[in-house]
């Protein structure tokens, strides 16, 4: 099958050299020229495991090519794939532009028939609205299809090859086939339904996600007031079929692209149509507040935080990815600064992304994990990145003024901790104090 896929980001990139894996002769659209010579020349602009091998062996293959001409990917697609970008507007809906831009540059190089699908996040009644759009600038015969995606940054490529299902909204027999040929040979559990049903879906399921993450949130913060431990709740919660052991994992909230923007836009789309979603409000609120426990915890541990170095372990938002967009670590980084603090910070990826969204004189850029622990007076561990996971606690204590250690994603054992001779500060676990006295 020939494909064209419209932006060459995360959702674009990962599933236009997917698809190309399953044999597929697909052209990767982008308005970046340096970003079309660096994918060209084997580069990849995000970091994703195994992306790069695979891209590289496809475009070898002369299955995979990049191009800034959507004419020419469009002129010998069958398929035809928008994935470009719906950043939040400060209201919290998405914004359209892009995706209006290319159904209308779709539309001028439509050449015959073909299935034009979204596969970009987008409120209800979208795909309507490209069909519109082409339909204005060429007159001939064709197809429009919602194509919802489901992937997680870290785990793109695994999910993208092995779904757990695959969404078609369509209205047409024809259009429903072409993608359910080019979905089979990765699952049987395709569902298709109306248009309408598949973009809903989509915003559903990061909506719910989003409340377990914020559920589990919650009842973290009540078992530190009555001393439960979160992880063993957690534990016999998920055992319950009806619930599952995913996604309650407590911690410091959700971030990344994805549940902070869609949950706002699933907000938004209620209020369009005059319903309050005030399950969701919720979801978003506990969110937000969770990231501050960490200054809670530094409170609890250190007093005054004036003058004191704060060591940072994670900027990224979750481990084995560079993206630090809603990464509680910004947050974090920016109260302990306005609180007289000096940050100490290290992420072994997402160092260069995260400065080029926050960059302050009082934050020192360290090189190594340990780099950014010694002398400092506590250590913050925002990221569970396994470097991070596997480190010792002896030696961390030792590097540091003061033996505090506040892990945000519960990544440590309470008996490693309790060999340790630090002060503990989990997510809803109990603390593991020591003597000390404050300075």
């Amino acid at each position: 099958m020939n494909i064209a896929v419209i932006g060459t980001g995360y959702v674009g990139l990962v599933s236009g050299v997917c698809y190309a894996e399953l044999g597929n002769r697909v052209y990767c659209v982008d308005k970046d020229p340096a970003k079309v010579e660096t994918l060209r020349a084997g580069g990849i602009p995000i970091y994703e495991p195994g992306l790069g091998d695979l891209s590289i062996r496809n475009a070898e293959a002369g299955r995979l090519s990049f191009t800034t001409d959507i004419s020419e990917a469009i002129i010998e697609a069958e398929l035809v794939i928008i994935a470009v970008g719906t950043p939040p507007l400060p209201g919290g809906e998405a914004d359209m532009r892009y995706i209006e831009a290319a159904a209308r540059e779709i539309g001028d190089a439509m050449n015959g028939y073909k299935v034009v699908c979204v596969k970009s996040t987008v409120p209800v009644g979208t795909n309507e609205r490209v069909k519109a759009i082409i339909a204005s600038r060429y007159t001939g015969a064709f197809d429009i299809a919602s194509l919802p995606e489901f992937l997680r940054e870290g785990t793109a490529v695994q999910d993208t090859m092995n779904p757990d299902r695959i969404i078609i909204g369509a209205d047409s027999v024809q259009a429903s086939d072409l993608l359910t040929e080019l979905h089979r040979p990765l699952t049987e559990q395709i569902i298709v339904t109306d248009i309408r049903s598949a973009e809903m879906i989509k915003y559903a399921s990061n909506a719910f996600l989003a409340t377990k993450i914020s559920f589990i949130n919650e009842i973290a913060n009540i078992c530190e007031k009555v001393g439960a431990d979160v992880t063993e709740v957690a534990k016999g919660m998920g055992l319950d079929k009806r619930i599952g052991a995913s996604f309650l994992k407590a911690g410091i909230g959700y971030g990344g692209s994805c549940f902070p923007k869609d949950t706002k836009a699933l907000i938004q789309i209620a209020g369009n149509v005059e319903y309050d979603f005030k399950l969701l409000k919720s979801v978003v609120e506990v969110n937000q507040m969770q990231r501050y426990s960490v200054i809670d915890k530094l409170y609890q541990s250190l007093g005054s935080l004036s003058g004191k170095q704060i060591a940072i372990w994670g900027l990224a938002f979750k481990p084995e990815t560079d993206d630090v967009r809603e990464a509680p670590a910004l947050e974090i980084i920016e109260r302990i600064i306005e609180l007289g603090a000096r940050p100490k910070v290290y992420d072994p990826i997402a160092m260069e992304n995260f400065r080029s969204m926050y960059d302050h004189p009082a934050i020192e850029w360290c090189t190594t994990a340990m780099e950014a622990v010694q002398d400092s007076h506590a250590l913050c561990l925002l990221t569970e990145w396994k470097e991070f996971t596997e480190a010792s606690l002896q030696e961390i204590e030792a590097a540091l003024a003061e033996p505090v250690l506040i892990d945000g994603r519960n990544v440590f054992d309470m008996a490693q901790v309790r060999d340790s001779g630090l002060a503990y500060y989990p997510v809803g676990r109990p603390v593991q104090y020591i003597e000390r006295q404050y300075v």
